[in-house]
């Protein structure tokens, strides 16, 4: 397949061990992709200028509440980023250059802006994949305490984080281990392409919408709804062949699958159109 530069510079990227991939550079490769000209390079440095703009401000004892606090006031005080209420699902909410630019994003991609800055301070934060909603958190054993970047870095504590979930199922949801724990790089940029994979299905772009499931294969080979995903939009775009040897690999991997008996029938008509 004829990949572009940036579907080159992202593959290269995330060849690393997960620990060594730069976040910032490959959700940067993620829009390169949609801007081919992207200068890259010019929105590493402007993450770099802004650490160093935080650096000045920071207090003598770097508590890791002080230093929040001090990430807080740089980005929703004087920057003026904020989470984008008004259109969730515009596709710019998922690029790491219109974010920087508008200052507007939804809650992963306004994170990884966070971590990236953080992580130039050397205070290292993680993300979170809470049920419904992306959140960051200190790198340190039993911290405590999480920060919603989409809500001017709303400070939570466990507590707030099962109340949210409370309000987001309308019943209890006690809050579970699993919810609480920290994402790998792959893992965050493989949900920022989710994102992206489903605003595109909505608006019926099957072109994008395959090109954001190419690359969390990239990340995630063997991912059996992401290989069927893939044959789906090749069967929608009318590549049949590619479509049928999808199609088939997801039913060898998970033959029980609940739509099992819809991929033959898709299938079968495929093995005509061929």
């Amino acid at each position: 397949m004829d990949f572009s530069l940036g579907r080159n510079n992202f593959a290269q990227e995330i060849q690393q061990s997960d620990t060594q991939i730069d976040l910032g550079a490959a959700a940067l490769y993620i829009a390169q992709e949609e801007y081919p000209d992207l200068d890259t390079a010019a929105y590493l440095n402007a993450l770099d200028v802004m650490a160093m703009e935080v650096e000045e401000r920071l207090p003598v004892e770097r508590y890791p509440l002080k230093i929040i606090q001090s990430l807080n006031q740089y980005f929703y005080d004087d920057l003026g980023y904020t989470g984008n209420t008004e259109d969730y699902y515009d596709p710019r909410n998922s690029f790491l250059n219109d974010v920087i630019d508008r200052r507007l994003g939804i809650p992963i991609t306004i994170s990884v802006v966070y971590l990236e800055v953080a992580r130039r301070l050397d205070f290292p934060m993680v993300g979170i994949n809470m049920p419904g909603h992306f959140l960051i958190r200190p790198e340190f054993q039993d911290v405590g305490i999480f920060v919603d970047a989409f809500n001017r870095g709303e400070v939570l504590f466990e507590q707030d984080c099962e109340e949210r979930l409370t309000q987001m199922y309308g019943r209890s949801v006690p809050l579970q281990p699993q919810f609480t724990e920290a994402v790998s790089h792959r893992q965050l940029l493989a949900r920022m392409l989710t994102n992206l994979k489903f605003i595109y299905l909505n608006r019926q772009d099957f072109t994008k919408a395959l090109a954001a499931v190419e690359r969390i294969l990239l990340l995630f080979p063997d991912s059996p709804l992401e290989l069927r995903d893939r044959g789906l939009l090749y069967s929608q775009l009318g590549y049949a062949s590619r479509a049928s040897q999808d199609l088939e690999l997801y039913l060898a991997m998970v033959p029980d699958a609940d739509d099992a008996d819809v991929i033959r029938r898709l299938l079968e008509q495929l093995r005509r159109e061929v």
